[in-house]
């Protein structure tokens, strides 16, 4: 049994939400499953293995809010780690060796990531120094150190965001690039309408299985026969799907009289992506096949299964379709969920194993819903995000990313996922803010082919709370003056 502690100064800093949302994992990210307590100002983090660990742990920062921080590798030892200091220490490490990633690669650096880095090197050393004889002067030191780090990674990430549309811009590129929304279930009305046409080039029609097909089989097309239909009229490149979303808020019901006998699970899922295939094909640019695909715990099907499950719902597609681009969608990338369960797929593993089982796949789509627990994903910088991005574009299949993050914390009776906005407080500003500092970010990445915000109008069934970009009585959100001015300064 593997045990890694961590002085906690000053004490009143961690609550027990953060306690029970760190969690270790090695070199490839991937989590231990941990059991985490903290009592005395020490923070202790059980586990199975006794390798050598990152400590991620929601830390609150100011300026920042609550923002998931990593430590430096670190080894057990019997002496607790100072917290302050290793989260420092990870920022620090962090931008140092992706400044020099990027410089290799002919990146200008502004003097003010110089700057800011020295600065947190500094306080740094200076908070080494003089912990033995005051632990809160060292911890003070280390939280501007910190936050002279993330200062410095803001910085750069801007940098290489700017620098590197420029390139794409003027170059050219073998791929297209999309920015575009998912439609939700509802027709949309002239007012809406006419900001997605200003603001997107692309536009995700869901197709429910759970609305879609009644409990009697028979079949509603409506929605997503008119939504398809205006996407082709406006020239919108169309994604349809997910056609298998793996969530309990989108599987019909009748599923579960067959989820103990896979053999029926199967023939049931085939009977409806067969139908929906066959409808719309020609009509559609792509087909997201399967969502949510790694995350699905409450399902009675095994991982093996739910990997099989996806595979052969790809292979039925393409059979079905053999022209349109196929793709697979995974939550949460990050999976923190590892850290209350153990999984031989996490997310990244899953992708790979479908990959290398010859499936025709076209790209992977990536679902973040940032800033909400649990079911989705903690707030993190931006070196991390772009981390997480260079990580899966090693697979070598051009990535989606489905986006979301909320607008307020006020409760929203039409949201389907029962998910709370954590611990930091979401306002409109905080919504826009956070679309600006990653949307240009992850179109910049070469292997990024499209990024869809996941939740159109809040005024209808939808998602996640308060993430859409229409409010409950209509109104636009700055998220969606944001949005625009990206797609007109960054794509065609």
């Amino acid at each position: 049994m593997g045990l890694m502690r961590f002085r906690v100064s000053p004490t009143q800093s961690i609550t027990e939400e953060m306690v029970q949302q760190a969690y270790l994992s090695g070199m490839d990210r991937v989590s231990w499953q941990v059991q985490a307590t903290a009592e005395g100002g020490e923070l202790s983090l059980q586990r199975a293995a006794s390798d050598s660990a990152n400590l991620h742990i929601p830390w609150p920062v100011e300026g920042y809010g609550q923002l998931t921080l990593t430590s430096a590798s670190l080894m057990e030892r019997t002496e607790p780690y100072r917290l302050p200091l290793e989260l420092a220490r990870g920022a620090i490490v962090q931008v140092r060796n992706q400044l020099s990633e990027w410089q290799l690669i002919g990146l200008t650096v502004p003097e003010t990531v110089t700057a800011k880095l020295n600065e947190a090197v500094q306080r740094f050393s200076w908070a080494v120094v003089v912990q033995d004889d005051d632990l809160e002067a060292s911890a003070e030191l280390a939280e501007k150190a910190l936050r002279a780090a993330l200062n410095a990674g803001d910085y750069l990430t801007v940098a290489y965001a700017r620098q590197a549309l420029s390139v794409r811009r003027r170059i050219g590129g073998s791929q297209p690039e999309y920015l575009g929304v998912d439609l939700g279930g509802t027709l949309l009305d002239r007012h809406v309408a006419g900001h997605v046409l200003k603001t997107f080039n692309a536009a995700e029609v869901p197709i429910a299985w759970r609305d879609t097909e009644t409990a009697d089989g028979d079949f509603l097309w409506g929605a997503s026969d008119a939504q398809i239909a205006w996407c082709h009229a406006n020239k919108l490149h169309t994604l349809a799907g997910p056609l298998l979303m793996l969530d309990p808020t989108a599987l019909p019901d009748s599923f579960y009289l067959f989820d103990d006998d896979f053999d029926s699970v199967q023939d049931y899922v085939s009977s409806f992506i067969r139908a929906t295939v066959q409808r719309y094909r020609g009509q559609v640019d792509g087909w997201i096949c399967a969502g949510r695909v790694n995350a699905a715990a409450e399902l009675a099907i095994t991982e093996q299964e739910r990997l099989q499950l996806v595979a052969q719902t790809v292979e039925l597609v393409r059979s079905l379709d053999p022209g349109t681009p196929l793709l697979v969608s995974f939550d949460q990338p990050w999976a923190e969920y590892m850290r209350q369960r153990e999984s031989d797929f996490p997310p990244l593993h899953f992708a790979d194993a479908l990959i290398r089982a010859g499936l025709d796949l076209a790209g992977l789509m990536l679902e973040i819903n940032v800033g909400y627990s649990p079911s989705g994903t903690l707030l993190r910088h931006p070196l991390e995000f772009n981390r997480l991005l260079d990580i899966w574009s090693l697979l070598g299949v051009p990535l989606w990313l489905s986006l979301s993050a909320p607008s307020t914390d006020a409760p929203d009776p039409l949201a389907i996922h029962h998910a709370s906005v954590a611990a930091n407080t979401w306002t409109p500003t905080s919504q826009q803010a956070w679309v600006s500092r990653f949307v240009p970010l992850a179109l910049a990445k070469p292997m990024v082919q499209g990024v869809v915000w996941n939740q159109l109008c809040d005024a209808h069934p939808h998602g996640f709370p308060n993430a859409g970009l229409f409010d409950a009585r209509g109104r636009t959100k700055p998220v969606m003056r944001r949005l625009t001015a990206i797609r007109r300064k960054y794509l065609k």
